[in-house]
């Protein structure tokens, strides 16, 4: 039987974290072990998984950072920490059905090219209401969550996906090992949002498949995307909207589609920017990092392509 380990950030997680270990007490698959990274929380986050490291039957291994380490830089550390053959990546506001773990393992064990999976998610204060089926990538290069505040009715027919939400995502270690770039598999300069999209893309520009597995469900307390802009912290706005642009530098292919692709992003781009300067200035600030980390992407991105050209002896390289 394949192993399995589950890797959860927490920061100022204590309103979520009780409910999220509890579900993962519950899982028919068997977990060799929980790993947690704690970023330096503030509130009752590690004092709740102490709690439950003593009486747990699944071994709890809690990493307490002096310092917000981030989600990339915090994942990366769990990844790290034990080794199993799938690494569930998982958000400290989600609650796995019993089955979650077994359904998609089932799949990804029948499956040798796809290399992350996810089930359904759905929004926790409405569980007819799905949250994500995995991620999509518009012609503009967006990444959006598929189906989110559709009828979960509506998602009953599993499948590929561009890439799975790093909220509750099933890694194949074979997989992690074999995208990650100078022993980072989320890019810790991303720090928080969007870096799932940007594994997703690399993923599946070496080669591997990500799948949609509708019978696994989860419930999700996502909150930032159902209520204002404004309610969402000022420097994840700003890493939003830096990734985004990190994202395409690393992962778009050079080809005669820019011709029609750049200009439809420039004109976006130049949109939102136009949108900041007006309603949202402290935004600004970002663009001093943004500048000087463009280099380093553009680094990251010859170590991609010089990974693809590399010899494939069991996978074909997908297109976007």
């Amino acid at each position: 039987m394949a192993s399995v380990s589950v890797c959860i950030v927490t920061y100022n997680s204590a309103k979520h974290i009780a409910s999220c270990l509890e579900a993962l007490s519950g899982q028919v698959y068997p977990i060799d072990r929980i790993v947690i990274v704690d970023n330096a929380s503030t509130d009752d986050s590690c004092v709740i998984i102490k709690a439950y490291q003593a009486q747990s039957n699944i071994p709890i291994q809690l990493i307490e950072n002096s310092f917000n380490n981030g989600f990339a830089g915090g994942q990366n550390q769990a990844l790290n920490a034990y080794e199993a053959d799938y690494a569930v990546v998982l958000n400290p506001d989600v609650s796995l059905h019993p089955s979650y773990i077994a359904d998609i393992v089932a799949v990804m064990e029948q499956e040798p090219l796809v290399g992350s999976a996810t089930g359904q998610l759905l929004f926790a204060d409405d569980q007819s209401i799905v949250d994500s089926t995995g991620l999509a990538m518009s012609g503009t290069r967006h990444a959006t969550d598929r189906g989110m505040g559709e009828s979960a009715d509506r998602w009953l027919l599993s499948g590929d996906v561009f890439g799975v939400s790093g909220a509750a995502a099933v890694y194949l270690r074979r997989m992690i090992n074999d995208i990650s770039l100078e022993g980072q598999f989320f890019d810790e300069t991303f720090f928080a949002y969007k870096e799932d999209v940007d594994v997703a893309w690399r993923a599946r520009r070496l080669g591997w498949r990500s799948y949609y597995v509708h019978t696994a469900k989860a419930l999700h307390g996502r909150g930032w995307k159902k209520n204002a802009r404004s309610s969402i912290p000022l420097f994840v706005r700003q890493h939003s909207y830096m990734n985004r642009f990190y994202t395409l530098i690393k992962n778009e292919p050079i080809g005669w589609h820019w011709f029609a692709l750049l200009p439809q992003i420039a004109v976006i781009e130049a949109a939102k920017l136009a949108y900041i300067i007006i309603r949202e200035p402290a935004m600004l600030g970002c663009l001093p990092k943004l500048l000087r980390t463009l280099p380093e992407m553009w680094k990251k991105r010859q170590q991609i392509n010089q990974m693809i050209r590399r010899p494939q002896s069991k996978k074909t390289k997908l297109e976007l």
